[in-house]
């Protein structure tokens, strides 16, 4: 006699090899810096920035349901605590770049009690205020050049490596390393328990009460990692910028706009969207930057498009056709066949 059994997985034969091909392209791109151009270079870090980005808004919106149209807050943050730290404190670039985070997520903590306050549209409208007064303020600091902004001086970036080629090696890779620990730490995130529990609370906010979630503590911790990892991703930014201005360090267009469009058209609420919608915004601005103000009606005419299409995101709507996971974290029931004793 047979016995059917039933197996709870994760992990599918497809999702096993895009993961393979994932780490084989993690390891072809820490090889850029000798195959690439120096402008490709700086590019691809770029494109691992946004990502890194992307990955964190969606994370906080996607799945936590927190839509913030206020993380430049933490991007420009980011910028002026590791200008602070090297300048002014004198830690090394490296070191100024573990603590900045540190200081994000402190700083996170009475914001979020404070804005966790307010609900839908006025929560939005919340973290843009909170923007606001952060870019104030970093006007205020003269120490820190003021309104204008200042430069980072030869001295603190000839101390990040020795050498032209080295320096831009070390920023490129941190860049793609923060992008690699962002969507690592989503992923892991997501497969945790915690995660599980962020995932009901999206769903059903009621039903995930009723099991005992705890719904503060949970959207709490996801607003706190995210705004760390934001700061990080600042902190990056503006080392290869070299420059830092409260104009340029909270800019909600550069550093929220265009993020909330790339994980729309990539799709809200799952992992490989923000990739993919950063490759698509990327593809755009560099075929379409040369034309000015045509760029940004092409991009709003992708999104309106891509919204009345494919609501779900160009990764909504593969996944849906093609029922394709490559970043395994949905559960499936599979059954196998064995001799009943």
């Amino acid at each position: 006699m047979l016995d059917m059994k039933l197996q709870v997985s994760r992990t599918t034969r497809l999702s096993a090899i895009s993961m393979a091909l994932l780490v084989l392209l993690i390891l072809v791109m820490a090889c850029a810096p000798w195959w690439a151009s120096r402008a490709d270079i700086r590019l691809l870090g770029e494109i691992s920035l946004y990502i890194a980005l992307a990955s964190l808004w969606n994370l906080l919106a996607g799945y936590a349901g927190l839509v913030s149209v206020g993380q430049q807050a933490y991007v420009g943050l980011g910028g002026y605590a590791f200008f602070a730290l090297t300048l002014l404190a004198g830690f090394h670039p490296l070191t100024a770049l573990i603590v900045a985070p540190m200081i994000g997520a402190l700083l996170a903590a009475p914001v979020a009690v404070l804005i966790f306050r307010l609900r839908g549209a006025y929560f939005a409208i919340g973290t843009w205020v909170v923007a606001e007064v952060f870019r104030l303020t970093a006007a205020q600091l003269s120490a820190l050049g003021g309104g204008s902004g200042i430069s980072l001086p030869v001295s603190v970036v000839n101390a990040l490596a020795e050498g032209r080629f080295l320096r831009e090696a070390v920023a490129y890779w941190l860049a793609l390393g923060v992008a690699v620990l962002v969507v690592g730490t989503v992923f892991l995130f997501l497969r945790s328990r915690r995660g599980v529990a962020l995932m009901a609370i999206r769903d059903n906010e009621l039903a995930a009460r009723s099991l005992g979630i705890d719904i503060w503590m949970t959207k709490f911790t996801v607003y706190l990692v995210t705004a760390a990892l934001t700061t990080l991703t600042g902190a990056l930014i503006f080392l290869q910028k070299l420059r830092v201005s409260p104009d340029a360090a909270f800019s909600a267009n550069d550093w929220t706009a265009f993020v909330i469009f790339i994980v729309v058209i990539g799709g809200v609420g799952t992992i490989e969207g923000p990739i993919i919608g950063t490759l698509i915004y990327f593809a755009l601005r560099e075929t379409l930057a040369d034309l000015g103000t045509v760029y940004l009606i092409a991009l709003g005419a992708v999104a309106i498009v891509i919204m009345l299409k494919a609501p779900t995101g160009v990764w909504g709507l593969i996944r849906r056709r093609r029922g394709l996971e490559l970043f395994p974290i949905s559960r499936r029931v599979q059954g196998l066949m064995g001799k009943r004793s």
